[in-house]
């Protein structure tokens, strides 16, 4: 339980790192088309040819393991997934007769952007952070049992895991307790996000 707040803090921070600035990107891609879309999406593709875990660990090289710098890393992997979700959804959300309205009464296109756009991708944004969630979840654990995530002797289950191993033959509840809650907190997120999906989502509702 002790462990529960640092790795929940890490991925509730994660996840919103990679939702703001992932939808600050997406918007800005799928709204404004043009020069700006195909430089946003190239940079955005390049960090999705890398694996996550991967971007993530190059990333906690450069500015060392510590709280921040693996939100940082993390959220930088995360981020692009976000962008693309985001952009689909504003590139059918543009051609909206709302948005041609606030355009012929005088509104800018950044007040028309984040004032009738962005307000209309919170579904499947919110849909995604719980997803994410657990997947930011079992990454941080991941590089902190590596010794690449928050340094002890802050608890993390990552860190309890890797702590357990020499113990593994004569007190293996040790790996167990850490990795039982890991799992346990993985199946309740998916829970939550198929529950969040079948409330927002239409089409489920009508079935």
């Amino acid at each position: 339980m002790a462990g529960a707040s640092a790795s929940a803090t890490v991925a509730f921070l994660t996840v919103l790192f990679a939702i703001v600035f992932g939808s600050i990107g997406g918007v800005l891609a799928g709204f404004l088309r043009g020069w700006t879309d195909r430089v946003l999406m190239t940079v955005n593709d390049a960090l999705l040819a890398f694996p996550g875990i991967l971007l993530a660990l190059g990333v906690m090289v450069v500015v060392g393991a510590n709280k921040w710098g693996i939100v940082l890393a993390l959220g930088l992997a995360y981020a692009p997934s976000v962008v693309r979700v985001v952009r689909g959804t504003v590139l059918s959300l543009r051609e909206k007769e709302y948005v041609e309205a606030s355009r012929m009464i005088g509104n800018s296109e950044l007040y028309t952007m984040f004032r009738h756009v962005l307000p209309n991708c919170v579904a499947p944004v919110a849909v995604l952070a719980t997803s994410m969630f657990g997947w930011v979840l079992l990454s941080e654990s991941a590089l902190s049992f590596l010794g690449l995530g928050v340094p002890p002797p802050a608890p993390t289950w990552g860190n309890m895991l890797a702590g357990a191993r020499p113990y593994m033959e004569s007190a293996v509840w040790l790996g167990v307790a850490p990795g039982l809650c890991i799992a346990l907190t993985l199946l309740c997120i998916n829970l939550l996000g198929d529950a969040v999906r079948d409330r927002l989502d239409p089409r489920m509702a009508q079935a």
